[in-house]
């Protein structure tokens, strides 16, 4: 591991300089306390970076989960429960790594999973308003009713701040300029993160703007971590989960969904990740499964957000030349450091800041190509892709995704209507017509109702020509339609061929030796 130091340790400073906004704007995003999301940072990178079978996957609070988290907290009425949740979600999913369970994320059709992250983009950038404004929580702006977001908008001008106001729409700048135009220009700006620079732009700006001022910035808009006076102090300031709450129905549903769409994450971005690496390193998805639950039950215990790897943390490590785990490592090392020596300069970086940063995660997540890409793509694409999206903003996360497989089962079951077989109608001259019928390679139960009423229309005095070579699997419930026809053939002289791979069947004689060959298909 220490093998490739040269490479880790500077790509560890990246990747920490990546991580400690997002942890923090994570945790502003999630409704939970600031330092929940530098503990899951932590925890991710030191103890799943240690089980994990990644060598450049990075893993910390991910945006994926700050909605569930949101309202997770505000049904169960307490951080504390909430945590008994976190730990009952790394639970499910070490038992999900025993259970070989890592391939569940190839199960999920892409047009869902892009509609998942597309959805919660869209719930992050929404919810950053009162923070970017510096307004109280309570104006929201995007309420389902019209009355209540107008209320809110007029309410608004009288509490706009407009320092904190100045400093997101100035954070925001650094970072779409630092990204579309000096990342093009040198080598250097890939290696400085944007985030950082907006970070250490809000921090000067609280320095050098007096509070008092028309641009000023209030203590209340600040990151605020505990400040430990000593190590024994700092470790006295983690939150425990309340155990009480465990024989509630609801905390384990929230355990259930954390773990499900952990899991899901995490395997996603194992999955880009691995792509990403130039050595294409395979990661052992079950393996990672009981990694990262690990890592969210120890979260859960001592105070922190759930866990998954991370494609944005990851892709930067590999950016900047990390080689193995120990760049991972090292980078929640650094955060750990940072919350333990330096936390009165955290405490400096304004939230504006922090929602900035989401409101640029929030856009790549829900960028408008994206919606374009789906719709070019056509409909048993978009379909599932906007019923996810749509069920995720005006419900919540598990209502968008379940609605989503639904409507992409339902257009798997219409297109395996369609295209179970290729029907051709031929006319020839005093034999009545020729019916070509040829089936598609898989040919099953939920073709029955095409198939049959494809059967059902042919004419009588008919020559049927049914070709089956194609076929690499035929249901028992097809062949039972075709024998069933083989009766009604007779009673409206139609002649039937079947031809097959293992030779061509015609009635009234040879027809039969076909289904007694029927058991073998």
């Amino acid at each position: 591991m220490f093998k490739h130091l040269n490479k880790d340790l500077p790509s560890s400073v990246v990747v920490f300089f990546v991580a400690l906004p997002l942890c923090l704007g994570i945790a502003l995003a999630s409704g939970a306390p600031l330092f929940a999301g530098v503990i899951a940072g932590i925890i991710g990178g030191i103890v799943v970076g240690s089980i994990s079978g990644s060598s450049v996957g990075v893993s910390g609070p991910a945006a994926g989960l700050a909605v569930i988290v949101l309202s997770a907290i505000a049904s169960l009425g307490k951080y504390e429960y909430f945590l008994v949740a976190v730990v009952i979600g790394g639970a499910i999913q070490i038992l999900l790594g025993i259970l070989k369970a890592g391939v569940i994320g190839y199960y999920f059709p892409s047009s869902v999973i892009k509609g998942m992250l597309a959805g919660i983009g869209i719930i992050i950038f929404l919810k950053q308003f009162s923070v970017a404004f510096g307004l109280p929580d309570s104006y929201d702006f995007f309420h389902y009713s019209i009355k209540v977001m107008i209320d809110n908008i007029i309410l608004a001008w009288g509490g706009l701040s407009i320092g904190t106001l100045s400093i997101t729409l100035i954070s925001i700048g650094i970072m779409l300029f630092w990204s579309s135009v000096l990342e093009k220009k040198h080598h250097f700006f890939k290696v400085v993160p944007g985030p950082l620079v907006a970070v250490i732009a809000g921090i000067l700006y609280k320095l050098f703007i007096e509070d008092d001022s028309v641009f000023g910035i209030a203590d209340s808009n600040l990151v605020s971590v505990p400040v430990p006076s000593s190590f024994s102090d700092f470790i006295t300031q983690f939150t425990f989960p309340d155990f009480s709450i465990i024989t509630s129905t609801e905390v384990w549903v929230v355990g259930f969904t954390i773990a499900v769409v952990a899991s899901l994450e995490t395997l996603l971005s194992v999955e880009a990740t691995d792509k990403l690496d130039p050595r294409k390193r395979v990661t052992p998805t079950n393996r990672e499964l009981i990694a990262q639950g690990t890592g969210n039950m120890l979260s859960g215990f001592i105070g922190g957000l759930p866990i998954t790897q991370v494609i944005v943390r990851s892709s930067a490590n590999i950016q900047s030349g990390g080689r193995t785990k120990l760049s991972g490592i090292l980078h929640a090392v650094w955060l750990l450091l940072a919350v333990v020596f330096i936390p009165d300069l955290l405490n400096l970086i304004p939230l504006a800041v922090l929602a900035g940063v989401l409101f640029i995660v929030g856009y790549k997540l829900a960028k408008p190509s994206l919606f374009v890409k789906m719709f070019k793509l056509g409909k048993t694409q978009f379909l599932p892709f906007m019923v996810t999206v749509t069920g995720i903003v005006l419900s919540d996360l598990l209502t968008g995704i379940g609605l989503g497989l639904v409507v992409g089962l339902i257009v798997i079951l219409i297109n395996s209507y369609k295209n179970s077989h290729f029907l051709n109608v031929e006319d020839k001259t005093g034999d009545g017509k020729l019916v070509k019928m040829t089936f598609a390679e898989e040919v099953t139960f939920f073709n029955k109702g095409a198939i049959l009423k494809s059967l059902n229309d042919i004419a009588s005095h008919s020559n049927v020509e049914i070709d089956i070579r194609k076929s690499k699997y035929l249901d028992y419930d097809i062949l039972e339609i075709l024998e069933d026809f083989k009766t009604k053939a007779k009673n409206r002289d139609i002649y039937i061929t079947i031809i097959s791979d293992r030779g061509k069947f015609e009635n009234p004689d040879s027809y039969q030796k076909f289904f007694n060959l029927k058991s073998n298909y």
